[in-house]
């Protein structure tokens, strides 16, 4: 097969290009191995590639160096040297298209979603509530649901959950799912999740999809990077939840494409065993089966780990491209994963695999990739191509100016809050004490100016009524619990 047509990873032990035809790329991938080893130039590698090939990215930047795809630098040392073994590999310093997001708007354009568009089941697992709790949020969404209250910040569930505490009688049939109990654990829960940061990921503006499938004006995919180097270590839950629901939504929002000639979307997932670590077991099983069926959306999935022991057996099994960099094996523990890992392989004779994990340098992987009927070719021993981009992080005049540039600049940055739970609420509580206040007396030098008052204040009463049911008309909020698998569809309000 030509080059030109494979997603070239690197040189064989023959000196040989290395690759994967780019239509098998959406059969995910996994990259791991021990720290130190080389896994973030290689994913790095793997991102250029896509790009290139017009296909759009979206990657957690855990440690913060992947941001140097967005700068061009010429090669050196260690770097220089390996381009010059590979004679057949086109490499020309380049700058790929970038754009940078975080959670807390401060080293990328601020990244958000809404708790209606997240659903109960996502905000359950983040919030690791209890099967009682999880109970009671549900209620409390469909409460929302009938009532049309859009939930869109944290501040818009505690003023839903505050108002079924006192008028548990909107529950109908659910009420004896939500206790005072649950709605108190619920709001501790809450507060805990904004000591985090966590209620910065709520809101709107809103991520749209179909800003990060946009190519830039060369055609090629661009990259959308989420700094997550503080998310991860401080609000690790929150982390992960997002990609979950990114995964969601893609899933539930793009049409079915079959076998196309590329992907539409790569997703990269470094830090993956945090997507499965305390999961509950029913999302678990559902994440698999998206994992599973998105493939024919045009996403391909690729996770970031140390050991392939920190996936569950039924995602492995739907890995495609797998690249395995050094291991090593000091414990009788650690002897095992090795060997199960050397076993994942299709065997070459050319090589004991198990022999070589400990013995790969820094840089260099045993892949296993597909042949072109999808079947798993050999293990080869790969030489990673360096890529064309810096590797290492960019400087914060240069990630300013990333952000400045960026063809989504302004489209994010600004926050607003229209008017959801928190609102509607809130005025009905004041329009309910207002009602339940006693009639001031009044003598009859005052009866024609209170008069009037009360005649303007009916008029602002039924012009705020007629909004919100204005607001409310049609209204439906439909949730994307991991797309039609859990019986719900997301939709953009």
């Amino acid at each position: 097969m030509a080059l030109n047509q494979q997603f070239v990873l690197g040189a064989g032990i023959d000196g040989e290009a290395v690759g994967q035809s780019l239509r098998l790329t959406n059969r995910h991938g996994l990259i791991a191995g021990a720290t130190g080893t080389g896994k973030t130039v290689t994913l790095q590698r793997l991102i250029e590639n896509f790009s290139d090939a017009g296909v759009a990215v979206f990657a957690a930047d855990v440690k913060g160096d992947l941001c140097g795809l967005g700068a061009a630098d010429a090669p050196r040392g260690k770097v220089a040297e390996r381009i010059a073994s590979m004679p057949w590999l086109a490499h020309s310093p380049t700058a790929y298209p970038v754009s940078l997001w975080d959670v807390h708007g401060q080293s990328g354009h601020p990244l958000r979603t809404t708790l209606s568009e997240m659903g109960p089941l996502l905000l359950g697992a983040l919030l690791e509530l209890t099967d009682s709790q999880q109970a009671a949020l549900y209620a409390a969404f469909k409460v929302a649901d009938r009532e049309g209250l859009l939930l869109l910040d944290l501040k818009d569930l505690k003023a839903l959950l505050n108002h079924l505490k006192e008028q548990p009688e909107v529950l109908g049939a659910d009420s004896a799912l939500f206790t005072s109990g649950s709605a108190q654990a619920l709001l501790r829960r809450l507060a805990s999740l904004e000591q985090q940061g966590g209620e910065a990921l709520f809101g709107e503006p809103a991520l749209q999809l179909e800003d990060i499938l946009q190519p830039d004006r060369e055609g090629r995919g661009r990259i959308h990077l989420l700094d997550a180097s503080r998310l991860v270590h401080e609000a690790p839950k929150v982390y992960a939840t997002f990609l979950l629901w990114l995964l969601a939504e893609l899933f539930e929002q793009l049409p079915e494409r079959g076998d196309a000639d590329k992907p539409v979307l790569a997703l990269f997932f470094d830090e993956a065993h945090l997507l499965f670590a305390d999961t509950p077991k029913a999302l678990q099983v559902r994440l698999e089966q998206v994992v599973r069926l998105i493939r024919s959306k045009g996403v391909g999935v690729y996770f970031v780990t140390q050991s392939p022991g920190d996936l569950p057996d039924d995602v492995l099994a739907q890995l495609g491209l797998r690249i395995q960099h050094g291991l090593r094996a000091f414990t009788t523990r650690e002897q095992k994963a090795l060997r199960a890992v050397a076993d994942g392989f299709r065997a070459n004779p050319a090589f004991d695999c198990l022999s070589v994990l400990t013995e790969l340098g820094i840089g260099e992987a045993l892949v296993g990739t597909l042949e072109d009927k999808g079947t798993p070719a050999m293990v080869q021993r790969v030489a990673i191509a360096p890529p064309q981009s810096r590797i290492g992080p960019l400087s914060e005049g240069e990630r300013a100016a990333l952000i400045r540039q960026s063809p989504l600049a302004g489209r994010y940055d600004r926050p607003f809050d229209r008017e959801s739970a928190y609102e509607i609420l809130t005025a009905r509580a004041a329009q309910a004490s207002q009602n339940a206040a006693p009639p001031a007396k009044q003598d009859s030098s005052t009866v024609g100016s209170a008069g009037e008052y009360l005649g303007g204040l009916a008029s602002q009463a039924l012009k705020s009524a007629m909004r919100q049911a204005a607001t409310q008309l049609g209204r439906q909020l439909v949730r994307g619990l991991m797309g039609s698998l859990l019986g719900g569809k997301s939709k953009r309000r």
